[in-house]
């Protein structure tokens, strides 16, 4: 597996390699060790989630607050989409900064997002399945969004592909980032 940097350290895009030929093609999507030896995540993978979303479907900006923060590994098996993550960390000198990476099935890239970002996704084909491992299962006690169109964060979506009348009601009532409950 290949790691390609972002321009928020932590957050990793994962190529496999991929072994093909005139039958299809195999490619290993996870093994625990050599995950540990790239990201340097510690912990493990307690959950296993997957989503189908339509066409202009944005989903986001997503987290959970600590003591179940998640760490989110994350692929797309069929479609495409354009994944955000955002430093959500007061602390940190990225606060606030985002990276986005187009995730497909053509393409077979994974993310890792750790604790202390929040993530997202717009659909950019017309649906699309998302595959997420998580650290830590849903809590609702813990969980927050920010909203995906923040002026100060500025993530460059798509806009003509943003179906905004489908946004659900705790995506299109997130606050900014300076109102939000983050990490410290």
């Amino acid at each position: 597996m290949n790691v390609i940097a972002t321009e928020l350290p932590e957050v990793l895009i994962l190529e496999p390699k991929l072994h093909g030929d005139s039958r299809g093609f195999f490619f290993e999507s996870f093994e625990a060790g050599r995950f540990r030896e790239l990201s340097g995540f510690e912990g493990a993978f307690v959950q296993d989630n997957h989503s189908r979303s339509s066409a202009g479907v944005l989903r986001g900006l997503h987290y959970q607050l600590a003591p179940k923060a998640q760490g989110k590994l994350v692929r797309v098996v069929r479609g495409a989409v354009l994944d955000v993550a955002v430093d959500i960390r007061r602390h940190s000198p990225r606060f606030g900064r985002w990276v986005a990476v187009e995730l497909s099935e053509q393409n077979h890239r994974q993310l890792w997002v750790p604790p202390g970002f929040a993530h997202g996704f717009l659909t950019l084909s017309d649906s699309a399945d998302f595959l997420y491992k998580v650290t830590d299962t849903y809590s609702a006690a813990h969980e927050r969004s920010v909203a995906w169109n923040d002026p100060d964060i500025g993530v460059a979506w798509p806009m003509g592909q943003v179906d905004i009348a489908r946004l659900s009601a705790k995506d299109a009532a997130a606050p900014r980032l300076k109102d939000a409950e983050v990490f410290p």
